[in-house]
């Protein structure tokens, strides 16, 4: 028995056929659906990229204690449990994040791993005088900036089919099966690709299936957008979307060719097969482009996800309705298909039950950022609450390990006067913690609550007290069962529950 994980990043469920689509071309993913289990409610955990990725490793969530972060001594690591229980795993990857300061410690938990070189501004390619780049429709000023500059040179070498990055991490992926398809020892093997993530970069095979908008489009490049509001007009809004198909559809040929290996080796009948991604991404809905500096909308938050699971054949092609979370979920889920057991500090679930007969195995979910909102849904409302107080404090990071996303942190923030050693939480192996000041990105939205099921686009938020207030009272009860930081109900306005205070 072995596992494959097909990871995506930004993958948008809205614009996949299985999710009801009409207009991308998605046939693989359309062929993946009727093979696999689709998942109706499928929700993000922590945001964005790699705190998701703590939680895949951790199977508990991230966003309540640290902002984006490598693996920590104390955190468990599914892939590194696997390989201690003498199962292979493998990582093949193009996802840069990995290999800069705030990720360094994941890919080193998997036995053996690669990593294909190029995505968005990852520093690989040194040339000194930059290229002159192409006018865009994102008229911000420093636009071309030195990430998106660097992301001009990586082009000019991977816009072909044998360096394009994510085609290099699905060979390498698919190579690995092959040489261990026979193996006698057991395996899991993550292909994790960058893509969809912008810059939406393709090749013109893929953009040859949207011919009738590219021989029409007059306007300048629109690509990458900007977090923030949309400014720009209606046609580049489409020109964007149409980018982001176009790499969608790059990202539907890779998910046949793994198709196409279970076919041909005869896996499905042993080998588990996960498609999954970290969060969507909006394309100028709700009149905005991104994520994080907004609220998590469900274009951001529902996310696309498809099991197989070779021990429940009759489950080819259902969907399943159970609310789930597949970054604290899989870690469990993939540790009970190898006969593991999860560890004490996991607080995700083996969805075992729910791909075999739609068993719930939670009534809601809690999501969102570091220093952000604190969002939660029972998959009918979502209820996204905003900080208290306009400073967004307090509000502290906890850990052992202070890098930030592509750098350490200062010695003047390790040196600021609130820095002190705290007390251990119950899931830090009985580590203190340096506490850190902590700051957020997308602070100071409204509170929002949304009935999903009636308004999914959530055009028109609704005013229910006695909603709030049970929304509000769930939020404390995880707050309390995940150990956050007490100053995280002060930061949301929330009482800390009587019982819980008397401890």
């Amino acid at each position: 028995m072995n596992v494959v994980m097909v990871m995506f990043d930004s993958l948008n469920r809205r614009m996949l056929q299985p999710y009801g689509c009409t207009w991308t071309h998605t046939p693989h993913f359309q062929r993946l659906a009727r093979r696999a289990t689709t998942f109706e409610n499928s929700y993000v955990c922590s945001m964005p990229c790699m705190p998701a990725r703590r939680d895949l490793h951790t199977g508990r969530p991230n966003f309540l204690h640290r902002s984006w972060s490598p693996l920590e001594p104390f955190d468990d690591s599914m892939p590194q449990m696997l390989k201690k229980a003498g199962i292979h795993t493998h990582f093949s990857t193009d996802h840069y994040h990995y290999f800069e300061d705030g990720g360094a410690t994941y890919h080193t938990r998997y036995s053996t791993w690669d990593f294909s070189r190029g995505q968005e501004g990852d520093p690989w390619i040194g040339r000194v005088d930059k290229p002159v780049p192409p006018p865009t429709e994102f008229k911000d000023e420093n636009y071309y900036n030195e990430m998106r500059m660097q992301d001009q040179v990586n082009r000019a070498v991977t816009e072909s089919p044998e360096l394009f990055p994510m085609y290099q991490t699905f060979r390498n992926g698919i190579d690995f099966i092959r040489s261990n398809r026979n193996a006698q020892g057991q395996w899991f093997v993550q292909i994790e690709t960058f893509d969809p993530h912008e810059p939406f970069t393709s090749l013109p095979e893929h953009k040859k299936l949207y011919a009738e908008h590219y021989d029409t489009y007059k306007g300048d490049a629109a690509d990458w957008p900007v977090y923030r509001p949309v400014r720009e007009s209606k046609e580049a809004v489409e020109h964007c979307r149409y980018e982001y198909a176009s790499l969608l559809s790059a990202c539907d040929s890779r998910m046949g060719q793994i198709l196409d290996l279970f076919d041909e080796l005869d896996m499905w009948k042993d080998t588990m097969l996960i498609v999954w991604t970290d969060h969507g991404f909006l394309l100028g809905e709700q009149g905005k482009w991104a994520k994080c500096w907004t609220h998590f909308y469900q274009e951001i938050a529902h996310t696309p996800f498809f099991v197989w699971d070779p021990r429940c054949p009759a489950a080819a092609g259902t969907r399943r309705r159970a609310l789930v979370q597949p970054s604290i979920d899989l870690a469990p889920t993939v540790l009970g298909f190898f006969g593991l057991a999860p560890t004490p500090d996991m607080t995700g679930h083996d969805l075992a039950a729910v791909i075999a007969e739609d068993t719930p195995v939670r009534d809601y979910a809690l999501f969102g950022m570091f220093g952000a909102q604190i969002n939660i849904t029972d998959g009918r409302y979502v209820y996204m609450r905003g900080n208290a107080t306009p400073d967004n404090q307090p509000l502290f990071e906890y850990g052992l390990m202070p890098t930030h996303m592509r750098n350490r942190f200062t010695p003047a923030e390790l040196a600021h006067d609130t820095t002190a050693l705290a007390q251990p939480f119950s899931f830090t192996k009985g580590c203190p913690l340096l506490r850190m000041a902590g700051s957020g990105w997308g602070r100071n939205l409204p509170t929002l609550l949304y009935d999903v099921q009636a308004d999914p686009e959530q055009s028109a938020p609704i005013q229910d007290a006695e909603l709030e207030a049970r929304f509000t009272a769930l939020i404390a009860e995880e707050l309390i069962r995940l150990d956050a930081p007490r100053e995280q109900f002060a930061r949301m306005g929330i009482e800390v529950p009587v019982a819980a205070a008397a401890v």
